[in-house]
């Protein structure tokens, strides 16, 4: 194999350096996210490389993209990288040796010597990658912001991002290794595959979107540089490969609580049954300058106990909405009024979290308006009931951005949207019955005849370059019977007949049609 023989024959003297591939051959510079280089999937799953080995191959194949090569020391590639000289050794050596599994050596080492016997740091390039092998793009910068199996998580989440697999946090855990202690060579668990993807999500450099993938999975957003800044600390980083306890004590819970609208203190229990105080008997409106002070329907309507006797409803305060909150209803505030209370506060919550989440009261009330117009029934039902569980519902894929099937930002059709279509359009193309083949014809001794389409009679029309009656006049009355052979010649029968009229065609066209005319 190329990569093994070329650094079996390296001697230890000095050697002339191959020519180190270009930047556009195995980068590409991307604004904003920085340079990119090209690592082989082989190197992010395979159990054969440690985890430093993934930060050192990018580091090195980025610097072999300059002029003059990867010339860097190993104290400098982990000054780089941010590890100790000892982890950046290993690393390497996992990748300047062939792997037991493929036989294949990920970086080829050149060493150099002056004529003078002094050495020189050795000159290192990658191995070429074949034009079918899998791969992925990682930035640079990740390599030295993240540790190394940081690094690997987030390679896996990129890989998987661009394929669109859905992936499961025990998914990741078993394409993470310990590579030391008594577990060295098992794979991680789902706690410490959960460990790590909360941690990579705080870095920034990826996002996490609970319970929205497929069959209540989580769904990854990698992203090309971090979404914050990320604070260094003095403290060494924790790599949960350990057999210490974590920071993280407490009981795994499978079930939240749900939120509740009620504050504790607003009902009494008295005698084992619940009653609600009258707070509003006696009290008077209070004046909230947050916004308008609605009153739903209800309210004011008098109900009657068990006993037959009437009952006032509640008295006290309106419900107070937000002014952001009447903006987004501005397109249903005159459905506003029959919304009872409690739905159209479970509706203020609603707008609330959305907003609080960042979609924005602009693009909320462009939602509700433009399904508004498009809708019938929510004019004649529970209108309350269909905007929360209709018109403030984003549709669309997992990316925030999607507003359905169309990027909010730019109005253009979302990518993934797109992607998911041709993907269902393909399977149902393949999942088609075939067409059934047509039916043979009836064996007859005698085809039919095709059917014969009846056209009617149409008399010969003139040539409409035939001059009109008043020069068919002139012309009658100067005709000789040379002239009206000629035209019979020329126009014909129907052509000479409307020049100068059956009395003086009709006895030409009998000597025309005599022996003795043709032969003349």
């Amino acid at each position: 194999m190329t990569a093994a023989v070329a650094y079996a024959a390296a001697p230890a003297a000095a050697a002339p350096c191959p020519q180190p591939p270009r930047a556009a051959a195995g980068a590409r510079p991307y604004a904003g996210g920085g340079l990119r280089v090209r690592v082989p999937l082989r190197l992010v799953v395979g159990a054969q490389y440690r985890d430093s080995a993934l930060s050192v191959y990018i580091k090195i194949a980025a610097l072999a993209m300059r002029p003059e090569g990867c010339t860097a020391k190993v104290e400098v590639l982990a000054e780089y990288l941010g590890m100790s000289k000892s982890e950046a050794e290993r690393g390497l050596r996992d990748l300047a040796h062939p792997d037991d599994v493929d036989g294949l050596a990920e970086v080829l080492t050149t060493r150099r010597t002056l004529p003078g016997g002094r050495g020189q740091s050795a000159h290192r390039v990658v191995r070429e990658a074949a034009i079918d092998e899998h791969f992925v793009w990682i930035p640079v910068r990740a390599a030295e912001a993240l540790s190394p199996r940081l690094l690997r998580l987030y390679a896996l989440i990129a890989y998987a991002a661009v394929r669109t697999q859905p992936l499961a946090v025990g998914d990741l855990g078993a394409m993470l290794y310990h590579h030391s202690g008594k577990k060295a060579g098992e794979h991680l668990g789902e706690r410490q595959a959960g460990r790590l993807v909360a941690e990579l999500g705080a870095t920034g450099w990826i996002t996490v979107h609970e319970r929205e993938g497929l069959q209540g999975r989580h769904a990854y957003e990698a992203h090309r540089h971090p979404l914050q800044a990320v604070q260094l600390e003095d403290a060494a980083p924790d790599i949960h490969d350990g057999s210490g306890p974590d920071d993280q004590d407490g009981s795994l819970t499978s079930r939240e609580d749900p939120r509740t609208d009620r504050p504790p203190t607003r009902t009494g229990v008295v005698g084992g049954i619940r009653h609600r105080r009258d707070a509003g008997s006696t009290a008077s409106p209070v004046d909230n300058s947050a916004g308008p002070t609605f009153r739903a329907a209800g309210q004011d309507q008098r109900r009657s106990n068990s006993r037959g006797a009437d009952v006032s409803g509640y008295t006290g305060p309106g419900l107070q909405l937000s002014p952001r909150v009447w903006s987004v209803l501005e397109p249903v505030r005159h459905e506003l009024p029959g919304i009872r209370t409690y739905v159209l506060r479970r509706i203020g919550q609603e707008i609330g979290r959305q907003l609080a989440a960042g979609v924005g009261t602009e693009r909320l009330t462009e939602r509700l308006t433009h399904r508004y117009a498009c809708t019938e029934a929510p004019r004649g039902g529970d209108v309350g009931r269909w905007i929360l569980g209709a018109g403030l519902v984003r549709h669309g894929c997992r990316l925030d951005s999607c507003e359905s099937g169309t990027t909010w930002a730019t109005g253009e059709r979302c990518h993934l949207c797109a992607d998911i279509a041709a993907a269902k359009a393909d399977a149902a193309a393949a999942e088609a019955p075939p067409p059934a083949p047509a039916p043979e014809p009836p064996c007859l001794l005698r085809p039919p005849r095709p059917p014969v389409a009846w056209i009617p009679w149409q008399p010969p029309q003139p040539d409409p370059a035939l001059p009109g009656p008043a020069e068919r006049k002139q012309l009658r009355a100067a005709a000789t019977p040379a002239a009206i052979r000629q035209a019979i010649r020329d126009h014909g029968r129907a052509g000479a007949t409307y020049l100068y009229g059956h009395a003086l065609v009709l006895p030409h066209l009998a000597e025309l049609d005599s022996p003795e005319g043709t032969s003349a």
